[in-house]
């Protein structure tokens, strides 16, 4: 039976624990010595923990409609989604060593596959303590503690790639090259000490990624008297927004309206009333179909509209984040066209999330969950909805 090593963080086993499951000599050489690790942000073993060693045959309790090849697999684990819920269950092949991950479907087992997460259980703990240690900014990543901006991007995604492509089995698995381009595109932007908002932005951020004519910068004749929050009134005016972007669509043609005037002016009766506070509600634009996007007036926090359910939601912390927002799906749109990203689409959908919640707790907040949705439904793709 396995054992929690209490002088280190790590789980190890007894030679006679490992049998008959695992014949693989350096497996059974590393789950003796170094062990699993307790603790981690992107993988939990919990399973072998509380459980110890079970097969996939034995965890549905129908092992006669699996594959065969995964019928004597292990479940060793789980990959952490960004609400620290499991997501996918790692699985162990005892004769070769190699790691990979299922999605359990107990109503139908014969539908289940696997995906390739590691060739071995040193490297799959070498990867997540990589992983572990840029979203923490330290060991390995500690020297970008206080650096932001693309150079900074650039380095760490560089050194997550070296890392990850030392695999000897060749390009590592679609999981670790999401983890490598996506989760440093946090770093892009520092705190906002400057702007007195979330986020410093870098100059020329939204610019050089959607191209100067489509950012739009507001004058001080477009806003409307209720947007007194002055750090929202210099970023509106200084760095803008992108006009079209994916879900998200601006109204450039007209003064920023009040979601009240918007209402008044531009809409059918309203099916549902208006929240409280409407005439301090400054209408930015679209998200989707009858969901509008606002931004406080008096502090400056972005929040949607939705229309149909009279429902007023929290969004972003801010223009600064929203930007963040918008500029991280448009990179992970350049990037899936390097990188074929979509191909393990829920990976990915999940480390967005996990990028945007780093910069801004506000937007992944459990019951806050527009752009988990919207990354889970749709990453980097659609259309920019309408005005």
């Amino acid at each position: 039976m396995g054992r929690t090593d209490t002088v280190t963080p790590v789980i190890t086993f007894t030679e006679d624990a490992l049998d008959p499951f695992v014949t693989h000599v350096p497996t059974r050489r590393w789950l003796t010595g170094p062990g699993l690790p307790v603790d981690g942000g992107l993988l939990t073993f919990d399973a072998v923990r509380t459980e110890g060693l079970r097969t996939v045959g034995d965890s549905t309790g129908d092992p006669g409609r699996l594959a065969a090849r995964l019928r004597d697999q292990l479940v060793i684990g789980g990959i952490l989604g960004a609400d620290g819920r499991e997501r996918e269950s790692v699985l162990l092949d005892g004769l070769t060593g190699a790691v990979s991950t299922t999605h359990f479907l107990h109503d139908r087992p014969d539908l289940m596959r696997t995906r390739p997460l590691a060739p071995s259980l040193g490297t799959l703990v070498r990867f997540a303590t990589a992983a572990d240690e840029l979203a923490a900014l330290r060991g390995q990543f500690a020297s970008y503690a206080g650096r932001f901006g693309p150079e900074a991007v650039a380095e760490a995604t560089n050194q997550l790639l070296a890392i990850f492509g030392t695999d000897p089995q060749g390009r590592p698995a679609p999981f670790w090259t999401i983890t490598a381009v996506i989760r440093p595109l946090a770093l892009v932007a520092g705190p906002g000490t400057r702007s007195e908002l979330a986020l410093d932005l870098p100059p020329r951020l939204l610019d050089d990624a959607f191209g100067a004519a489509a950012i739009v910068r507001f004058e001080e004749v477009d806003f409307p008297a209720a947007l007194t929050h002055e750090p929202t009134r210099r970023f509106l005016r200084e760095v803008g927004l992108p006009e079209d972007g994916v879900w998200f669509g601006g109204n450039t043609e007209v003064q920023l309206p009040t979601l009240a005037e918007y209402h008044e002016a531009d809409c059918a009766p309203a099916t549902a009333p208006l929240p409280p506070g409407a005439d301090r509600l400054i209408r930015l634009g679209r998200l989707v179909e009858d969901t509008s996007l606002v931004v406080d007036g008096g502090t400056g926090a972005v929040l949607s509209w939705g229309e149909r359910d009279a429902a007023l939601r929290p969004l972003n912390a801010d223009v600064s984040t929203l930007a963040f927002t918008l500029w991280l799906v448009h990179q992970e749109r350049s990037l899936d066209a390097i990188h074929d990203l979509t191909d393990a689409y829920d990976q990915l959908a999940d480390t967005m999330t996990r990028t945007l919640s780093a910069v801004d707790p506000v937007a992944c907040h459990p019951g806050r969950n527009h752009w988990p949705t919207v990354f889970a439904a749709g990453v980097g793709g659609g259309p920019a909805p309408g005005r």
